[in-house]
Parts: structure tokens; sequence; C-alpha cells
């Protein structure tokens, strides 16, 4: 039986799932923006040696620069971007190279979109406290299980890594992720040449309902017991895996390393050898968090604490810089490459539409004076990046000039 507490936190989860009555008037709509994005296109390409995939990937990364440290960085300039956003492609024969790019109908005051603290009133409490984590208070993700949800939209995007993180499909053979979980910022991962991507699944129709479960410690006061939590039969999932044909990744990141600049290009995307006949989701240009609906964001990942499980969570977005956004949503590493998404009303369409618009790095964790500061941290789409990204899919830059 449900305590009093759990059954509205679940209607709470449904009324995320299930869009509103269309009815509602048009202006108090959160509505996606389109807007003019500027081309980023190859110029040339040279072959480079192979890697050596000796490093482990790291499943979680770090940064000693907080929101006010990326705030104060300069803005790069016009040919530093083209430096950041030229990339290296890892092929599956273990060829590598890479190419410089060109940046055409580039608008400086346009690249990003503007940077906002949430102030006082929605900056969350930050303990003084000298230890990392990953969970903020209570533990509100829910693992998704259940044929009738995890084989579903939005939850069907959703696909592991061999190199232990997540993805986000993103175009009938694509997956958007993390640089870091196919590259260290020195060489290419253990792992990264033979990458498969890993579809969850039932292996046989289940024979009872609900089909997600609750696993959040905010029940834990009601009556002094835990939350009613009933993990899904392991037994009953596995992985359809498929093989990444090529790997692409930023200079910007392998440069950095997750250093001051590198964080703002944890991104990758990966080409796999065959379709994944999903239906996956659209990209979007990164809004301001005050124009997202509650300022709330999502993801799903398979945080490493609850194997064999897809994790869902939303939480409301706090700090931005021009390339980051910052939040408390609760997470495990695992989840790291996630698609952070949003979902708003598409006013051309009519109809409600979810878009990725950046990508779940990590856990950063910065002490000064003493004090500790944690955040999770999401690399945002802006509409560079979302030129470059949508060039990698499509191979067409006619076909990515909105987002």
């Amino acid at each position: 039986m449900r305590s009093p507490t759990a059954l509205p936190r679940f209607t709470s989860l449904l009324s995320l799932l299930i869009p509103p009555l269309i009815f509602a008037s048009s202006s108090s709509r959160p509505q996606w923006v389109l807007q003019r994005v500027p081309v980023v296109l190859p110029q040339q390409t040279e072959v480079r040696p192979t890697p050596h995939f000796l490093s482990p990937a790291r499943l979680d990364v770090s940064s000693p620069c907080d929101p006010e440290c990326h705030k104060k960085a300069p803005r790069p300039s016009y040919w530093e971007l083209r430096r950041l956003l030229a990339y290296e492609t890892l092929n599956s024969d273990g060829q590598l190279t890479e190419t410089a790019i060109g940046i055409y109908g580039y608008n400086p005051t346009s690249n990003t979109s503007p940077a906002s603290s949430s102030g006082p009133s929605g900056r969350a409490e930050r303990p003084h406290v000298r230890r990392k984590r990953q969970i903020f208070g209570h533990d509100g993700r829910f693992s998704i299980a259940g044929q009738d949800f995890l084989l579903k939209y939005p939850f069907s995007v959703s696909v592991k890594l061999s190199t232990g993180c997540s993805g986000t499909l993103v175009g009938d053979r694509h997956v958007l992720t993390a640089a870091h979980c196919v590259h260290d910022g020195k060489n290419y991962v253990k792992g990264a040449q033979k990458l498969r991507v890993g579809f969850l699944k039932p292996k046989q129709r289940e024979t009872q309902s609900p089909s997600f479960y609750l696993h959040s410690n905010f029940t834990n006061h009601v009556k002094g017991g835990p939350a009613p939590y009933a993990p899904p039969n392991n037994d009953k999932m596995k992985f359809q895996w498929i093989r990444a044909r090529r790997t692409h990744v930023p200079k910007g990141w392998i440069k950095g390393n997750a250093n001051d600049i590198g964080m703002d290009y944890d991104y990758a995307l990966l080409e796999l050898k065959k379709p994944h006949k999903r239906r996956h989701m659209k990209l979007g240009v990164s809004p301001p968090a005050q124009r997202l609906p509650g300022r709330r964001v999502h993801f799903s990942g398979f945080d490493n604490d609850r194997p064999g499980q897809l994790v869902y969570r939303f939480c409301r977005a706090g700090e931005e810089t021009s390339d980051l956004l910052y939040q408390h949503c609760d997470a495990q590493p695992g989840a790291s490459g996630s698609g952070v998404y949003a979902r708003m009303w598409d006013g051309r369409r009519r109809r409600w539409e979810r878009k990725v618009i950046g990508v779940f790095s990590g856990h950063q964790w910065v002490e000064r004076q003493g004090a500790s500061q944690e955040f999770n941290v999401a690399v945002r789409i802006t509409p560079l990046k979302y030129a470059q990204i949508c060039y990698w899919i499509k191979g067409n830059f006619v076909d990515c000039r909105e987002g």
C-alpha cells in the first residue's frame, strides 16, 4: 500500500510525463523560440596517429572552476572558436582524423543564451561539509521499469555506453553523450575503438504492474519507515548492443580536459553501424533557465548504483553560464552523458515537444575558504554547438539553420 506522501509524488511524476490539455491559451505556454543559427562546416581533414586506448573511462569529472569562475572567463574570439570547434573523428577501424572547421553567419551577441544567476531565492542551500556527494537531500530519482514505460518515448531514447556512461538518441543512428566517456583529454579511453551502445529492454512480457517504481527517500519520515520501493527484477532485463562506427569529439575538450574551457565542450556524438529503429529526441538550442517551465530540466541515465535499471530525475535549474547549466538533480556516476531535456510548446507544429538542450557532465565540487560548494553540471547546447552537432548528424548545413 502506498503511503499518503508517495501518492502525490507519483501523481506529480505522471503530470510531468503527460502534456497539459492543448486548449490552454497560447500566451500561457512556455514556447520553443526558433532562432537562426550559424553555419559550422568542415574545411580540411588530416589523418592523425592511432590512439593507444590505455586509460579506463572516468564516469565522473571534476573542475576547480565554479560558476563565478566560468562567468569571469573571457569570451572566445572567432579564431579561438574555430580551434575549439575543430574536431577529431575516431573510426571503428582505429583510424583517427582531425578536421578544421569554418564558421559562417556568426554573431557573437547571439552565440550564447544570456547567463543568469538564480539569486538568493532560487539558489539551493549548500551545506558546509567537506565530502563529495551526488545526492542532494532526499533522493528524488525514479527507477523506470516495465515495457509500458521503458520501451516508449521519452525513456526509450536513453542508452548505455560500453564504457559505463549514458547517452541519448538524437538521430536515426546517432547518440549524444559526454566527451569524457570516450576521451580523457589526452587520449581515447580503453574500449573507445570497439565502443558499443546498449538498449535496455525486457527479456519477456511482464505479467504485473505498475510500470515504474518509486525510489525516493522523501517518505522515510512517514511512520518512521522507508519509502515503498519494489526494485525491478533484473533477471528480466537485458541490453541489445549496437557497435559505433565513428565518434566525433570537439578539440575544445581535448585541449582543455575539464579545465576552465574544456568543461564547456564535454560532449561527443556517436554514429552507429546500423539504425536503432527507435524514436529519437530532437536537439534544441538551450534557452535561458528562467524561460524553462518551472525552470525544470529532466534526464534519464544508467546510474551505477542501480545496475540494470534506467533512472529518471527532474529538478529546478540553478545558475548558468553561457556554456554550462548548474542544477541539483540527484545523480550517480554512470548517468554522465545523459541528454538533459526540456518540454515546451512548439507553436509551428501546435504540440508539446521535448528537446535535448544539454549533456549531463557530472558532479562538481569546489572548496573555497573552508566551505564546499557542490553542483551537478550540464553542458548547454549553444547555437554554435547546435550547428556543429546537427551537421554531424545530417551532413547538410541547410537542415541545420534553425535551432
